[in-house]
């Protein structure tokens, strides 16, 4: 494998690998794993690197493709400020959930996030994508108020409420918008 190799250490449990946008391979740790164990590991998911370092090539070339004026950025925010905090209602009464807080930001790189105490963030970029990908961002970033991870009961909890929630992940990925 010819990817440079990041490698975190933390007080974590398991091994994560991930690619960032400078093309990096990322590994985080445990503490007491050795390099060479996290070394085989990265070569044992070579095809899964390879495959998204491709997904990461093609999100920076649409990155620089697609660069926003101030006028256009401040139209996204406006807009993004009128049509999420609504959805983030009807979606929080369906699934149960309350948010503690919904703020709009300017992040580039996670289109929303739910804090420890409930509290959600939205990208205004969200507003370049389709209707049914801002729902999904919605109702995923609700479902960590249940589930603050990533599990299957998250995935589960989703699929209630979204049973073609793995379409509609797809549309953020296809950086067309």
């Amino acid at each position: 494998m010819n990817y440079p190799i990041e490698i975190i250490r933390s007080d974590r449990t398991t091994v994560a690998l991930e690619i960032t946008k400078e093309l990096t391979v990322r590994i985080r740790a445990p503490k007491g794993v050795p390099d060479a164990e996290l070394y085989a590991i990265a070569e044992k998911h070579a095809q899964w690197i390879e495959k998204h370092m491709e997904v990461m090539r093609r999100k920076n070339s649409a990155r620089t493709a697609y660069e926003l004026t101030e006028e256009d950025a401040e139209r996204l925010k406006s807009l993004a400020r009128k049509v999420i905090p609504p959805k983030v209602e009807h979606y929080a009464k369906l699934m149960g959930v309350k948010p503690k807080s919904v703020r709009i930001t300017s992040a580039h790189s996670r289109f929303g996030s739910c804090s420890a105490q409930n509290g959600l963030c939205f990208s205004y970029i969200l507003m370049r994508y389709p209707e049914e990908a801002i729902d999904y961002v919605v109702v995923h970033e609700l479902a960590h108020i249940k589930h603050h991870n990533h599990s299957r009961s998250f995935y589960a909890f989703i699929g209630k409420f979204m049973p073609d929630y793995k379409r509609r992940e797809t549309m953020l990925r296809e950086d067309q918008y």
